[in-house]
């Protein structure tokens, strides 16, 4: 079994999972035919992806819903949406945790993101997938403009693999910024990162990872979260916003490393400084973590061109602290490399799919996320992919043939379809079905 065949029968299990509103007789469409309807859509990277499939269908008496996806009988887009309103995003993490092992288990596929001693990155951020001044939901959260408009939106908490130097992010499982049963406050990030790190942190601590956030991350209680599960961080720490820290660095010495790299013809000075066992805030309880910096000016003319500044809890010395500030600075892969993507690059996370009032807009983001995890990790494990990928070059016109090359042509397993594509060449089709 090819490795995409694997992970998306994966989904496939977690989607009959689904719970199933409907009783008795009344149920045409298995709940896994309408979780892989949807989730197809984000796979083939094409809305009207479905629509093509059951011309197809007419045409043909089946479609490449039946053979790749396994879907029995094609539903319509509102029915899918009613029947994964009820469906909560957490009966997919199995086919996050597959997609990872996969990864694991291929030779060499975690390897290239594991950085400060063989340890995983894990960089979160928040993002917005829903707004409008129209249209809400329960779920929504709020805010008042400036205008008196009051708007909706939904947003979510990414937890991303990443690396340095490294071109490729796998998306984790998301957590959700939406109204809390029992809550007074509306949800926020910082409360959305403490739920993931009870949810998920045991999940990934066999990776001894670190958690990379931004510098709303870099207080106390998010800090503690993350020591409590095992696990380490590099989190953005501006002095600006931490006055303690800032009086401690400006009233000592600081270690300082520095090293000469050549990009081009210029040369730049990347100087770092670092200090150990700051307290976090005032107080007897307060943390004390290590802080450390990075400057990179041009060497010749003495201009700064990025300085950045971090916490952790990880020992810092000239030996380790440029990685350590590389590992920090590739947070922002999440935001160019994973929400930007999944804006700009077909998967469309910001179209409204659904709105629901339940569930429906969640699980139809988390589909989506598995749909790019799923690309992500094949791009990396899986030969018979590379293949079909390298004949096509990039993203975008891989996905585009594939769009364009399933409306017209019925495959009868994932193996043929992708040597089509890396061969350019058509199977034998089924003859259409008699009137």
């Amino acid at each position: 079994m090819l490795l995409v065949e694997r992970l998306v029968g994966s989904v496939a299990r977690c989607a009959a999972g689904f719970p199933d509103k409907r009783r008795g007789r009344n149920a045409g469409y298995p709940m896994r035919d309408l979780g892989m309807a949807a989730f197809s859509v984000f796979f083939m990277q094409s809305p009207s992806f479905l629509a093509h499939q059951l011309r197809l269908e007419e045409g043909h008496g089946h479609s490449n819903c039946t053979s790749l996806f396994g879907i029995t009988k094609i539903p319509s887009d509102n029915h899918i949406r009613a029947m994964l309103d009820p469906a909560p995003p957490s009966l997919l993490q199995p086919a996050f945790d597959e997609a990872l092992g996969a990864l694991e288990a291929a030779p060499g596929g975690l390897d290239v993101f594991r950085r400060l001693g063989g340890r995983l990155l894990i960089a979160l951020d928040g993002t917005e997938y829903f707004c409008s001044d129209r249209i809400n939901c329960p779920q929504c959260s709020t805010r008042r403009r400036s205008n008196g408009k009051t708007e909706h939106f939904h947003a979510m908490l990414g937890a991303t693999l990443v690396a340095p130097g490294h071109d490729k992010v796998i998306p984790l499982p998301p957590e959700f910024i939406a109204p809390q049963d029992g809550a007074e406050k509306q949800d926020c990030e910082n409360t959305a990162v403490k739920r993931w790190l009870a949810t998920h942190g045991q999940r990934y601590a066999k990776f001894d990872p670190i958690y990379l956030g931004d510098d709303l991350n870099s207080r106390q209680p998010i800090c503690r979260a993350v020591l409590d599960q095992g696990a380490h961080f590099i989190f953005v720490c501006k002095p600006s916003s931490h006055p303690l820290i800032e009086e401690y660095i400006n009233g000592v010495e600081l270690e300082t490393h520095e090293e000469t790299h050549k990009r081009g013809k210029t040369r730049f000075i990347y100087r770092y400084r670092w200090i150990h066992k700051v307290p976090l805030r005032d107080g007897k309880d307060a943390l004390n973590v290590n802080w450390f910096d990075i400057e990179i000016r041009r060497a010749d003319n003495g201009k700064v061109t990025y300085c950045n500044s971090f916490i952790t809890d990880l020992s810092i010395d000239a030996d380790n602290v440029a990685e350590a500030a590389a590992c920090g600075r590739a947070r922002w892969k999440i935001e160019n490399e994973k929400f930007n993507v999944l804006k700009t690059k077909g998967y469309n996370l910001e179209h409204s799919f659904g709105h629901g009032q339940q569930n429906l807009a969640a699980i139809l983001v988390t589909l989506n996320l598995l749909a790019f995890a799923i690309h992500t990790v094949c791009d990396i494990a899986d030969e018979a992919w590379r293949a079909a990928r390298a004949t096509f070059g990039s993203r975008r016109i891989f996905f585009s043939d594939l769009a364009a090359i399933t409306t017209y042509a019925i495959f009868p397993s994932w193996s043929a379809f992708l040597h089509a594509l890396a061969s350019r060449t058509l199977p034998p089709q089924p003859p259409p079905v008699p009137p």
